[in-house]
């Protein structure tokens, strides 16, 4: 197996163990914390309403949002690590 071979299935090993992470985080949170928890989180208010449904309504959104930028940030370093960058 040739070195630059090597390389490219470490940074594919890097970015689907990268990719694996967020989608866990986000299906905690969106199915987590908006379906199965909610009974437990229905105690704690936030903007007037109880937390599992703020989660299941905005959330889950806000964290895909966030999700999104990690994963370019993660990327870039990831990108330049296996020097796969563009720049």
């Amino acid at each position: 197996m040739s070195e630059q071979q090597s390389a490219g299935d470490a940074y594919w090993k890097a970015n689907i163990g990268l990719v694996r992470v967020c989608m866990i985080i986000w299906a905690l949170v969106s199915f987590g914390c908006g379906i199965l928890f909610r009974p437990l989180l229905s105690s704690i208010e936030i903007g007037g309403t109880d937390l599992g449904f703020w989660f299941a309504q905005q959330g889950s959104i806000l964290t895909f949002l966030v999700l999104i930028f990690f994963y370019a940030w993660r990327m870039n370093a990831i990108d330049r690590k296996y020097e796969f960058d563009e720049e």
